[in-house]
């Protein structure tokens, strides 16, 4: 069967697996009703369902945010504040930048989704910050600091980068990137229903979607995989190069995309090339040493990553320390940029992956 026909088969096999997810996350973690009242559901539309294909080099024109985003004075105790005498259950603060194809993403496809607008507006207040931005922000600690520096200790190497905040200013999620409307919809309900107060979001993720219950698919074959076993152990003897694990799964329609147009450009696997690389099935109980010399398998592992969405990529260098990792959707350019960082051994100069793009003129 030729790729694109190939491509067009997984897409429609993956959005069925949606929908079917959707409805069992509604009968097995009880999503909150409210989401799905009279007038807020919506049908998938093609947007919804085809999200991995887009063009993620920098912007030609700068992003607006949606009228409906908080007009704020970056006080984050403030908003937390009005939060709270408003009955809401959080704030969100909303890291991006200005000509950022996947904040573009967010905002023309999960935020033109009525029930997830709907949604987010009566629980949550959103709270923009631009991550080059110079304006000075309180965050919920009183600590005063620019948008840029807070943008920086948070960590937020992904845009669009939203951090959950509860009534109490506790750190509820955090999602780095962009992830597709199934998943952003869970991530609401997630905190909303509180069950971030006695669970992982990847636990959350598990137990609601039943898709994942499935016999493991075949996973994409690349010539620069290792072949099993899977001794990673670094802690002992360092490795003479980083190395990178792909955390994938079967009927995976993202990691279709993955292996069919990022991974076939010259410029990405050329790269790949020169780093140590492995693939698990996230769901699969094959043996594993971790790099830090743990014995267990890659189910668990990723579990104990805090995985929750595939394909992701995670990057450990010589010694067996995480770099950095890809855990929400990616193209082309942000996947060259990461691989750049990483084979150019950037991590050793500056451990901020923004900084290093910011030193390095990316």
């Amino acid at each position: 069967m030729a790729r694109t026909q190939l491509l067009t088969h997984t897409r429609l096999y993956s959005a069925c697996l949606s929908a079917f997810a959707a409805v069992a996350t509604l009968l097995t973690i009880g999503i909150s009703t409210t989401l799905f009242a009279a007038g807020d559901a919506r049908a998938a539309t093609p947007a919804e369902t085809d999200v991995y294909g887009f063009d993620d080099f920098p912007l030609k024109e700068p992003l607006e945010y949606p009228d409906w985003f908080k007009k704020s004075f970056l006080d984050l105790q403030e908003d937390l504040d009005e939060v709270t005498a408003k009955g809401k259950t959080g704030l969100i603060v909303y890291f991006g930048q200005k000509r950022c194809a996947y904040c573009r993403m967010l905002m023309e496809v999960n935020f033109e989704l009525t029930d997830i607008v709907t949604y987010t507006r009566r629980n949550f207040d959103i709270v923009p910050i631009d991550i080059w931005g110079i304006d000075e922000v309180t965050d919920v600690r009183g600590e005063v600091l620019t948008e840029r520096e807070f943008s920086l200790r948070e960590n937020t190497n992904f845009t669009p980068s939203l951090i959950f905040y509860d009534q109490d200013g506790r750190i509820a999620l955090r999602l780095r990137g962009y992830y597709p409307p199934y998943t952003f919809r869970a991530a609401l309900e997630y905190v909303v229903d509180g069950f971030h107060r006695r669970e992982p979001f990847n636990d959350y993720l598990e137990r609601g979607d039943s898709t994942r219950t499935f016999e493991p698919g075949d996973l994409n074959e690349e010539d620069f995989f290792t072949e099993p076993p899977y001794m990673l152990d670094r802690s002992r003897l360092p490795g003479e190069r980083p190395m990178a694990v792909f955390f994938e799964q079967g009927e995976c329609h993202a990691c279709d995309v993955l292996h069919t147009q990022p991974l076939r450009e010259p410029a990405i696997s050329r790269q790949f090339q020169h780093l140590d690389n492995i693939q698990l099935d996230i769901w699969s109980d094959t043996p594993v040493i971790t790099p830090d010399g743990r014995r267990t398998t890659a189910r668990q592992w990723a579990k104990d990553l805090g995985l929750f969405y595939a394909p992701a990529i995670v990057f450990f260098d010589e010694k067996g320390a995480e770099i950095i990792r890809v855990d929400s959707v990616v193209r082309f350019y942000r996947l060259r940029n990461v691989l750049n960082y990483v084979t150019s051994k950037g991590y050793l100069t500056d451990p901020n992956y923004q900084r290093w793009r910011v030193t390095s003129g990316l």
